[in-house]
Parts: C-alpha cells; sequence; structure tokens
C-alpha cells in the first residue's frame, strides 16, 4: 500500500508523523472521508470545501490548494490500484511542543490513505440494522461546532463503545435537551407520514455531504424533506428508519433498543432513496464531481 505523506508517496510501513504531532497529542487537526466510485470521488468538491472550511475555523493553515490536493487523491487512488473504495484525507497541526499552543507547531502535516471498504455486510441493506440508544451525550454546539469534523472523536468512540458491549453496529446519540442528534458515525433519518425527516444542524449534527445527497434526491422524486427536532419517543414510533453517511451510503435500522422499526426490514422510502442513490454513485457522473 502507498501512502502520500505531505508531497509524496511512500510505503505504508515509511509513513509516520511525530509523536510530538499535535494530531496525536491532542487531535488537534482535521479530516474528511471520501468516497471513490469507478476510480472518481463523489461530491469530491463538497468534501474539500469541507475541509478548508473546518481548517479555518481552527485557524489550521493547509499548506496546499484544493486542486493541488485533488491531484494528490488521484495519485493514491491510482498508486493502490483503486475503482471502488474509500479515502481519508488528514491535516495534523503537525510537529510542536508538549503544550497546547497550536501556533507553536511551524507547519501542518496532510497524509492520504485509499482503501477498501465495507462498514456493512451487504445483506444489512435488506434486513437493517439494530442499533441503541446511547447514554453518552452528543457534545453541545454551545461547546464544540459540531461543523469542525476534527481529530478529536473520543464523544463520539465513548458511544459506539455502548454499541459495542450491547452487540450492535451503530448508535443513536441524543443532544443535551434530549433529542435525536446523529449517531457515532452517521447521519440519521425517520420516515413519518411519508414524510422524511431529519434533525436539523441545530441538534448538535455534523451536516454530512451524504445527508445532502439524499435529500436533494429525495425532493427530485417529490418526497417532502423537513429538518426536524426528533425525540426519542417520536423515533421509536416511526414508520421507517435509515441513516447515511459517506461509508455507510443508505442502510435501513429496523430495531432500536427493544423495539421493532416498520415491519422489521427495510422500508419502501429507504429501499427508493438507497436504489437512487446506488444508481447515481455507479451511473451518474454530474454529482460525481470529477
Amino acid at each position: 500500500m502507498k501512502i502520500w505523506l505531505d508531497g509524496c508517496l511512500c510505503d505504508r510501513a515509511d509513513a509516520k508523523i511525530s509523536v510530538f504531532d499535535h494530531g496525536l497529542l491532542y487531535g488537534d487537526g482535521v479530516f474528511e472521508g471520501l468516497r471513490i466510485y469507478d476510480g472518481k470521488i463523489f461530491q469530491r468538491r463538497s468534501h474539500v470545501d469541507r475541509l478548508f472550511a473546518s481548517a479555518e475555523s481552527i485557524r489550521l493553515t493547509i499548506p496546499y490548494t484544493p486542486d493541488e490536493l485533488t491531484d494528490a487523491m488521484y495519485a493514491s487512488i491510482q498508486a493502490n490500484n483503486i475503482s471502488d473504495g474509500y479515502i481519508r484525507l488528514v491535516v495534523t497541526r503537525g510537529n510542536g511542543t508538549l503544550g497546547l499552543n497550536p501556533f507553536l507547531c511551524p507547519k501542518s502535516s496532510t497524509f492520504i490513505i485509499a482503501d477498501k471498504i465495507a462498514l456493512y455486510e451487504p445483506a444489512m441493506y435488506e434486513t437493517g440494522l439494530s442499533v441503541i440508544i446511547a447514554k453518552t451525550v452528543r457534545c453541545s454546539a454551545n461547546m464544540l461546532d459540531p461543523m469542525v469534523k476534527s481529530l478529536n472523536y473520543l464523544n463520539n468512540i465513548r458511544a459506539k463503545i455502548e454499541g459495542i458491549d450491547a452487540g450492535v453496529l451503530e448508535v443513536v446519540m441524543l443532544n443535551q435537551v434530549g433529542n435525536v442528534a446523529e449517531c457515532s458515525g452517521d447521519n440519521l433519518f425517520i420516515v413519518e407520514n411519508s414524510r422524511v425527516i431529519t434533525p436539523p444542524p441545530d441538534a448538535g449534527i455534523l451536516v454530512g455531504i451524504t445527508r445532502q445527497v439524499v435529500m436533494d434526491l429525495a425532493r427530485k422524486e417529490g418526497i417532502e424533506v423537513a429538518e426536524e427536532n426528533i425525540s426519542p419517543e417520536r423515533l421509536l414510533a416511526t414508520d421507517e428508519c435509515f441513516l447515511t453517511g459517506t461509508a455507510a451510503e443508505v442502510i435501513a435500522v429496523t430495531k432500536i433498543d427493544e423495539t421493532t422499526i416498520g415491519s422489521g426490514q427495510a422500508g419502501p422510502f429507504t429501499s427508493r432513496l438507497l436504489k437512487l442513490f446506488r444508481n447515481l454513485t455507479r451511473n451518474e457522473e454530474t454529482l460525481a464531481q470529477k
């Protein structure tokens, strides 16, 4: 495997950063996960724009232009001979001191991993996922801007551990007022009276790029889409529930805690949106943003 690190492709064994890098010491950095379909990077511009916005928010200088990062990602894809897969694009604060001061790190570090990914088994896109509602509360937007996709994922990891302990692959996280925010790694939707509903940005979510693509696809199909607060009670009583994410794509949730959602299988709206999404990513070039 070849890793792109600070301007060069190197072997995986040689792809190293300093133990004094603030990305390691403090989770000080930003990242994006991007999907590759048929050799093209899906929604590349949206992901790269969000990376730069996240970096600007924490006053982290990325030493490359968007076009240079795009070229580097495609170089990584080609070096690893990947047609369908996943990219992890990471910018750390860089080598510094043991203190918190980020401005004592003279230069950030950038690396790109291009690899295969299969977050969920194919059969789960028919049968759906079982999830739990985690006790770990999603960080408040007043505490940490959820739009910054940072390297500090401890809040999500604690929730994920709850899921692992419960024997499920994903968990629902509530916000500080007790409404649904998102999952540990995915955005969440419900279907209620033929309406597709997802928590609003001020619920403390990372506004996912796949989330937006799915909302756009639904609206083009004439499906009503709304951003509304979702209580746990409303979630458990919904007709359908599904998750969206770069790695997850669109996948049904058919059981939450001990409650079966809908028929216990992927519902008609979820299945329809998954089909539309797969048609787009496998056949459509316009939104793939080559």
